[in-house]
């Protein structure tokens, strides 16, 4: 039984029926996804289908793409043919690129840096050194846990410029905290990965369909082919260890209780929920799920009556918004308009703010970086919240992170907030059910050959 439906619950699921197991998947929400969803938006713009959050992933991330390819997906989500990153100077108005060629790493970014136009020269060749210097760091090595990324950043000569202009234009999106309150573990993975590990490491890759398409239609599809049984509306109350297996009592709404039967369970929920469900002598102290914080994203949409954005998407530094993106034709909007989403990572300040509140900060932000948007229309205006949207990458998370496997027989853990060694990504989730499913198959007994592949 798998408990949880994101990311990491049908990846343990499609991977535990792949091997020939009689799968259960118990989800409590009305879909599969967990915080990778769609819903529908009637508006005066139209009937829009909205993503909660604008998600994107690298070429590096080959969990992530591995799992898109097993559930008929990959071609609804490709990736840029090479990393081209638009960077608006809110300030000065000028247009700055970050984008590779095929030249072996690290001279594949040699040029787009040497012409940032965001750096001073002396802050180029800053960047240059702090590189190298990140390039000796070993992600998996516990002493950087407990260093902020932020001090070391500033130990090694950049400048705030500098950090805003390129770090944190890059760790916030992806570490969702400014690089004074990440760890430098995390940090170095981030940047090791998608920058130094291969020219096209981190080419971008973002759905061109509406999420929901993906994460809970064809991966339904996929689980329901491989023989998967699942169970929406459906959840975990309790989860015990009896002479016969595990007993999980679930609630299911209109049915009330019941109990269920399992040889084997796999917690696949946000670390909360799993400190609730986990019983006792699972972990050594499973009270220190609850030190693993979170950190919120808020999403800004904005549809205007006519195009403002010539481009699929930007960044932007010396101003509050932080990565906007064009969904006119994946949510389903007329040719007449214009559909922005400005995702904003690291929104604790901003998380709670009203509506009317964030309308005004953000609508003459946008006129301010996109001249056309000055003549345009609002035709429609709202926010989504996601309060507990990532683990917090914090200083000393990595030692509060548990591994797959629990010290109770047949139960196991899954999720991206464990210890993937990645941050709080859809890489890290997929991973996370994999290495998951790869033990509960080693405890059962599996040979080696059958046990699902680890990504590169």
């Amino acid at each position: 039984m798998v408990i949880g439906g994101g990311l990491a619950g049908t990846t343990v699921a499609l991977a535990l029926a792949d091997a020939g197991l009689d799968v259960t998947l118990v989800e409590g929400r009305p879909r599969l996804g967990g915080l990778v969803f769609s819903f529908r938006r009637e508006s005066a713009a139209g009937d829009l289908t909205v993503d909660n959050g604008q998600h994107v992933y690298l070429r590096c991330c080959t969990a992530y793409r591995s799992f898109l390819e097993r559930i008929g997906a990959a071609e609804l989500v490709p990736l840029q043919d090479r990393m081209d990153v638009p960077v608006l100077d809110a300030d000065r108005m000028r247009l700055g690129r970050l984008r590779r060629t095929a030249l072996p790493v690290p001279l594949h970014l040699a040029k787009s840096l040497a012409t940032y136009p965001h750096l001073t020269p002396a802050e180029r060749a800053g960047v240059v050194r702090a590189t190298l210097a990140l390039k000796r760091l070993d992600p998996a090595d516990p002493a950087l846990d407990g260093v902020d990324f932020g001090s070391w950043l500033r130990r090694h000569g950049q400048s705030p410029r500098a950090v805003e202009a390129l770090w944190d234009l890059v760790g916030i999106a992806t570490l969702n905290a400014t690089a004074n309150d990440a760890s430098l573990g995390l940090a170095a993975k981030v940047f090791k990965t998608g920058l130094l590990s291969a020219p096209g490491a981190a080419d971008i890759g973002w759905a061109q369909v509406p999420l929901g398409e993906v994460h809970d239609a064809l991966a339904r599809s996929a689980l329901e082919k491989a023989g998967v049984s699942i169970r929406l509306r459906t959840r975990a109350v309790a989860v015990s260890r009896t002479d016969e297996g595990w007993r999980v009592a679930v609630a299911n709404g209109p049915h009330g209780r019941e109990q269920l039967a399992a040889d084997t369970v796999v917690l696949a929920v946000p670390q909360r929920e799993t400190r609730g469900l986990l019983p006792d002598g699972a972990l050594a102290d499973k009270d220190r799920l609850l030190e693993i914080g979170t950190a919120p994203i808020l999403n800004v949409h904005v549809v205007y009556d006519r195009k403002v954005l010539r481009r699929p998407f930007f960044a932007a530094v010396g101003s509050p918004v932080q990565w906007v993106f064009d969904r006119t034709h994946a949510a389903g909007l007329a040719e007449d308009g214009q559909y922005l989403a400005l995702s904003q990572s690291a929104a604790q300040q901003e998380i709670d703010a009203p509506v009317a509140k964030l309308r005004a900060r953000y609508l003459p932000e946008l006129e301010r970086l996109l001249p056309a948007a000055r003549g345009a229309r609002v035709r429609d205006f709202f926010v989504t919240r996601e309060r507990t949207a990532t683990f917090a990458p914090a200083p000393g998370v990595g030692r509060l992170r548990p591994d797959a496997r629990t010290q109770v027989p047949g139960l196991y853990l899954a999720g991206a907030w464990t210890a993937t060694g990645w941050p709080a990504t859809m890489e890290s989730a997929v991973r996370s059910g994999t290495a998951a499913a790869r033990e509960a198959l080693t405890e059962l007994g599996f040979p080696q050959g059958q046990l699902p592949q680890e990504a590169a």
